[in-house]
């Protein structure tokens, strides 16, 4: 995410001079020494000499850009926008305010964003591109199985312990008394903002719930309508007046009021502050009995089987009509490392059999931030084995298409370096280049 930014932020110390010529774009030393700072900030390795390295690099990203150039590729300029506001969302988050983070970067804000809307969209036709290279190829089971049969043993990964999990949530019921407690703070600071004697920024800060936001005064940032919680987003995208407070919001997080700083097309800036009403011993306590006295039922009476009761009885909106399988976010598939499961739900596993069902445990769902009580069963343990066909398909599958992929787009590359003019200055030629071809005989 700060790779942009510290190109943004490097200071041209350099004498100006081109090293490298690709068609008719030159690559300026300094910009091969702001591309090598950038990666060292992000303490990117770099195998061999960086000033090798790091033009060969700059070279490949102008292939790219003419071959997108050739096909016309277009990005959306609103994809491309949303990416920035995050960004800025994010070093305004990281530095406080936007006013440090264009101290930081000795530019001013609109310069800032120019900059990186330009590296932004470049990455993205660079994807474009690299898709289409490869978006008609096809792998067969037979091409998978012929792969794995050709990996040199050492090449044949580790996998790790994986196991596959299902879960039952309950959210320990919140009192009504504290419900209307929160909404009566909130009603509290409308009126104090409405009447001019506190700032909704001051109050977020002091008082909001939601971290993130907070520091920054309550302000989210600029977010689309899918980027928000649909409760928040249909009451903020029909604010239009600046200066007033929205009515009291009830979302999946708790309970808000928002202020509109700013709309720009289909995106919004909003203000807010969030509270949650908390939960008591005994709400958790009732919560505990009734998962206890529901795995007892599925575990000791037999009366009813884990899969059946989840859609009916589970809270967690992810996995309760998945028949409460929980699904790994990296890959897609229903296998976990342990250190990729929720820590509590990790601890719970780890003492489990196949088959078994832990007792009630209290963990904090991440996405909502709140306590819940939860049971998991533990469907399956693979223990840690070199990868094999019947057991790691899909790991297997993922390995041929990247091999595949990266094959056909170092293809690409060679037949494009052949096709294209290529200067490379003294000093700059006396490398091993991980492309053949940019070193022209005469």
């Amino acid at each position: 995410m700060l790779f942009t930014a510290v190109a943004i932020n490097a200071q041209n110390n350099v004498a100006e001079e081109v090293a490298w010529v690709v068609g008719d774009q030159p690559i300026w030393k300094s910009e091969i020494e702001d591309y090598y700072n950038n990666l060292i900030y992000q303490q990117t390795p770099i195998k061999g000499d960086p000033y090798c390295v790091v033009p060969e690099m700059i070279a490949v990203e102008k292939l790219y850009l003419h071959q997108a150039d050739i096909d016309t590729v277009e990005v959306s300029d609103a994809m491309v926008m949303a990416e920035v506001d995050a960004r800025i969302n994010q070093f305004v988050n990281q530095f406080g305010s936007k006013e440090k983070v264009e101290e930081y970067f000795r530019r001013s804000m609109p310069d800032i964003k120019q900059q990186m809307l330009e590296n932004i969209k470049n990455t993205y036709r660079v994807r474009e591109v690299q898709r289409s290279l490869t978006k008609d190829l096809k792998v067969t089971p037979s091409d998978v199985r012929k792969y794995f049969q050709q990996l040199p043993a050492d090449s044949v990964p580790y996998v790790p312990l994986q196991v596959e999990v299902q879960v039952i949530t309950f959210h320990p019921t919140i009192p009504r008394q504290e419900i209307e407690d929160v909404k009566s703070r909130l009603r509290d600071f409308t009126e104090r903002i409405n009447k001019g004697e506190s700032e909704m920024s001051t109050l977020a800060i002091l008082y909001s719930e939601d971290v993130g936001t907070a520091m920054r005064g309550g302000e989210t940032g600029f977010l689309g309508r899918g980027e928000l919680d649909p409760e928040y987003a249909a009451v903020a995208f029909n604010l239009n007046d600046t200066r007033k407070v929205s009515r009291i919001v009830e979302s999946e997080y708790g309970y808000h009021i928002i202020q509109l700083v700013e709309k720009r097309g289909n995106r919004i800036n909003t203000r807010h502050i969030l509270l949650r009403p908390k939960v008591s011993d005994n709400d958790i306590n009732e919560a505990m009995q009734r998962l206890d006295s529901l795995r007892t039922d599925i575990v000791d009476h037999k009366r009813f089987k884990f899969d059946e009761v989840v859609s009916y009885l589970s809270q967690d909106k992810d996995t309760r009509y998945n028949k409460g399988i929980m699904v790994n976010d990296k890959d897609g598939t229903t296998r976990f490392e342990m250190k990729d499961l929720p820590q509590d739900i990790a601890k719970q596993v780890s003492q489990l059999q196949p088959g078994e069902i832990s007792k009630p445990f209290l963990m904090i769902d991440q996405k909502l931030n709140r306590e819940v009580v939860s049971i998991v069963k533990l469907t399956a343990r693979i223990e840690g084995h070199k990868a094999n066909l019947s057991d790691d398909y899909q790991l297997l599958l993922s390995m041929y298409e990247q091999s595949l992929n990266e094959k056909t787009i170092r293809e690409w590359l060679r037949q494009k370096i052949a096709q294209t003019y290529v200067r490379i200055e003294d000093g700059w030629r006396n490398c091993e280049f991980s492309h053949e071809g940019w070193i022209k005989e005469k």
